[in-house]
């Protein structure tokens, strides 16, 4: 069951940012039934996975707990390209511009899993990543990440780039059923940190995909991954750092900003 002090937070969210208002959707580029929220919004006792812990080269790689330094009993999380019943886009399917070997197609097949036919994901240096090394998909930088725990979590986060264009990638999170439950776009240009929590605050997340949804011409990869239970987020004042978030993104807003949802077949 979830805490009542997480549901009481999460309506002062959606007082406090219009929940559901299409202005807050584009300053934040979230979309469906989910809140972006900032780094700090994870407490110290979520996962955290840097891509250090395993050597360069590591594809689809697996992290049980005390490979990313958590106690036994914690989430263990595997990567792939993309989910059962998806498939790599075509010219007719993707958005303009993308690259198609980094924009998915499709809808995941229930209970969700990984694809073993899709394209690896691996451990590469990057050099545009100041804290490399990434998670690459394939070709290099190029293909899609795609990621599954093995229990549901309220909160994902990861740092995406290096992006050259606004809205070309987001991260979008699945329910065990294979449903989309949400997702957050890029704002903005460089290394950005891309992260969400259910609309409710419950543990609902299954896993999640980082993919092109519009042209991106600097490639992408992902570092620094943050997961969490209901528990593990700062219900406390994930309200508050949210709507932080959120005021930090107008001026995105400003500037003109259109947003387009990823297609899918």
């Amino acid at each position: 069951m979830m805490h009542p002090f997480l549901v009481t937070a999460l309506m002062a969210l959606a007082l406090a940012t219009g929940g559901g208002d299409p202005a807050r959707a584009e300053t934040s580029g979230e979309f469906g039934s989910v809140i972006r929220i900032p780094r700090e919004a994870f407490g110290p006792d979520a996962g955290e996975i840097t891509f250090d812990e395993l050597p360069r080269g590591s594809r689809n790689p697996i992290y049980a707990p005390p490979t990313y330094g958590a106690p036994e009993g914690g989430v263990i999380v595997g990567f792939g390209g993309f989910f059962e019943g998806q498939a790599i886009g075509t010219a007719a399917t993707c958005p303009p511009g993308a690259a198609l070997t980094g924009c998915v197609i499709g809808t995941p097949l229930a209970p969700l899993r990984l694809a073993q036919t899709a394209p690896a994901t691996q451990i590469r240096q990057d050099g545009a990543n100041p804290h490399s090394p990434s998670l690459s998909g394939t070709p290099v930088f190029n293909g899609p990440v795609t990621m599954i725990f093995d229990r549901d979590v309220a909160g994902v986060g990861l740092a995406g780039g290096y992006f050259d264009t606004p809205q070309s990638t987001a991260i979008q999170a699945f329910d065990r059923q294979g449903r989309l439950i949400g997702g957050v776009r890029n704002l903005g240009t460089g290394m950005e940190y891309l992260a969400l929590v259910t609309g409710d605050g419950s543990d609902r997340i299954a896993g999640v995909q980082f993919s092109l949804v519009g042209a991106e011409g600097a490639g992408f990869a992902i570092d620094d991954l943050s997961f969490g239970k209901s528990s593990q987020i700062l219900r406390e004042n994930v309200a508050e750092l949210a709507a932080q978030e959120a005021q930090r993104r107008t001026p995105g807003l400003e500037a003109g900003i259109q947003l387009s949802q990823p297609q899918s077949n």
